[in-house]
């Protein structure tokens, strides 16, 4: 499928961007990265425990995967969605300390990741008149996707 295709390839340009980093995308953080490029809506880390289980095999623990987790944020590889408590995957290769929008759907519970200069211009204003250093920027709205608003 093209969404298979596009995650291959967002692999490969994660892979090869540790690596110019000096970084390591060990088998779990690939794998985990993999299991949020599978699907469209965010998933914590225990539908990640299930996503990567394996028949005959013990299940990762909960730690593995937040490790995992802790570095693909820390690449910029995903994200954390606070008020979902779960974890999508960034194609983006923007930084931690970039504005990052997602539009979350509470129809389908689809996620779309956005960025737009003039609205990181006007709140990198705002933060500077505030003498505030943002550690991330993330701004999570909620509501209806097109698809399922047309529904």
């Amino acid at each position: 499928t093209a969404k298979a295709v596009d995650a291959q390839g967002a692999l490969d340009r994660a892979e090869a961007a540790c690596r110019a980093r000096g970084a390591r995308l060990t088998p779990i953080r690939r794998d985990v990265l993999a299991a949020l490029y599978a699907t469209h809506r965010p998933m914590g880390a225990y539908d990640l425990v299930e996503a990567l289980r394996r028949e005959g095999e013990r299940a990762l623990a909960p730690i593995s995967i937040y490790r995992a987790l802790d570095f693909l944020m820390e690449q910029g590889l995903a994200h954390r969605l606070a008020s979902r408590n779960a974890f999508v995957a960034c194609p983006h290769g923007h930084g931690p300390a970039d504005l990052v929008a997602f539009l979350i759907c509470e129809g389908c519970g689809g996620v779309d990741e956005l960025s737009s200069e003039p609205l990181s211009t006007a709140l990198a204003g705002l933060l500077a008149r505030e003498r505030f250093a943002p550690r991330t920027q993330v701004l999570e709205i909620a509501g209806r996707c097109s698809h399922c608003a047309a529904g």
